[in-house]
């Protein structure tokens, strides 16, 4: 009983520690995304929906067996007739004109084959397994989508922290500098319009550290959108070193005839190709054949009978009022479409394509001129600092060296990601894998 005081206390203090953030790697996040974020699950329904109208083509190849049965009880002379000659019960002393009340009951199996269908059957399977590979080619293009705006939140998180930590740096420089210019105020050795210039400055750097903190935490938000994850305020943190990005390679060729949306545009054509052969197979006949089995019971006559038939029938339709021609149209009117949609689709990708070299090139520039900014910008900061601390500066020049570093911070920083998502998305114009699928 005496422990209990301590335990209790032991299990608040428990329970008042924040809880650890997870740990992500962009590979990970990737993995987690594509297992329960919704654009993903849409496309394998969608190829699960290809997939049923294969079972449904194949069917074509297979018989087809059908039961029917039912009761009939009847006072007319044509059912009297009808019921006499199934039950095998047919004789010329029966009064067919006034029967009285008779039954039948009927069962029959029939087992039917299609032995030509004109065409159709083959040109529909045939677009059913295009539309199936269409489907599953969607489902890449998805999962590069998903992989790169995954990884676009997870840099742009990072941005957003990175950001914090150099406006934080950027408000302590000042926070210091004010300290000294108060002591120097104090002294006379600095006047008011200095020392006020400085307030001001570190003031702004003040709302901008908390305008980057709130983007910070949208950020984070951003990034549990994306992986598909349920309103949470579970924190984020990232691997410092992610192998994942570091392989990010740059493509050796602008080749992008790989790309999912292409390949799955191309496999569209084929289907709707396949629709108009399916639509002009209605011009050519339809032969089946069938064997059927029936069996008669009848309770007024007592008797009953069983009978077994089969036969080929050969349908050919010689005149539709124009409805073969309308559907002949109409498939090759979505033909062209589709064809229409593929080379609007080329064209776009080749200037994606275009458009992301060159982003790529601007961002490598960029990233090997802030290079050596930073370190020159913290340089002349710390001189600057040094000379205000002695008096041998203005507040003014003061201000504008912190600025240039705060800005270098920020451009480096800005660089960095910038390249990253550059490689990435130069590897997604092409058609190649955006990060190694999980």
């Amino acid at each position: 009983m005496r422990l209990l005081p301590p335990l209790a206390l032991l299990a608040a203090a428990c329970a008042a520690l924040p809880a650890s953030a997870k740990v992500w790697t962009v590979t990970e996040a990737v993995a987690t995304a594509l297992r329960q974020n919704p654009d993903a699950d849409a496309a394998r329904h969608r190829i699960d929906a290809a997939q049923a109208l294969i079972t449904q083509a194949d069917s074509a190849w297979l018989p087809q067996l059908s039961v029917s049965g039912g009761y009939l009880s009847s006072n007319g002379a044509m059912s009297g007739l009808m019921s006499s000659l199934a039950q095998r019960n047919f004789g010329f002393g029966l009064n067919f004109n006034r029967p009285g009340w008779v039954d039948n009951l009927n069962v029959t199996g029939t087992v039917a084959y299609n032995l030509y269908g004109g065409g159709r059957p083959s040109a529909t399977r045939a677009a059913a397994r295009a539309g199936t590979r269409a489907a599953e080619q969607e489902l890449r293009a998805v999962q590069q989508q998903l992989t790169a705006e995954v990884v676009k939140a997870a840099l742009h998180l990072r941005t957003t922290r990175e950001s914090v930590a150099a406006l934080e740096a950027g408000l302590a420089a000042y926070e210091a500098n004010l300290a000294n210019a108060r002591l120097r105020f104090e002294a006379g050795q600095m006047l008011k319009a200095d020392l006020l210039s400085l307030e001001v400055q570190a003031a702004r750097t003040r709302e901008l550290l908390v305008s980057a903190r709130h983007g910070a935490a949208l950020a984070a938000r951003a990034f549990y959108f994306v992986l598909g994850a349920e309103d949470t305020t579970e924190p984020v943190e990232f691997a410092a070193d992610d192998a994942a990005l570091a392989a990010l390679a740059i493509p050796d060729s602008a080749d992008f005839t790989l790309r999912p949306e292409l390949v799955a545009l191309t496999e569209r054509v084929r289907a709707a190709e396949s629709m108009v052969e399916a639509a002009r197979g209605g011009r050519r006949p339809n032969v089946n054949a069938f064997v059927s089995a029936q069996y008669d019971q009848g309770w007024r006559y007592d008797r009953h009978a069983d009978s077994v038939q089969g036969g080929v029938t050969v349908d050919f339709n010689l005149f539709d009022a124009g409805q073969t021609s309308g559907r002949i149209s109409q498939a090759q009117a979505e033909l062209a479409q589709a064809k229409d949609q593929l080379r609007k689709a080329t064209l776009a990708i080749g200037l994606e394509v275009e458009q992301a070299r060159l982003a790529h090139a601007d961002a490598r520039e960029r990233l090997a001129v802030t290079a050596g900014a930073v370190s020159q910008a913290e340089e002349s900061a710390a001189l600057s600092r040094a000379r205000f601390e002695k008096g041998a500066l203005l507040a003014a020049e003061l201000i504008g060296s912190e600025s240039r570093l705060i800005e270098a911070r920020l451009s480096r920083t800005l660089a960095v990601a910038d390249e990253c998502l550059a490689r990435l998305e130069l590897r997604r114009a092409v058609g190649l894998p955006v990060l190694a699928q999980p």
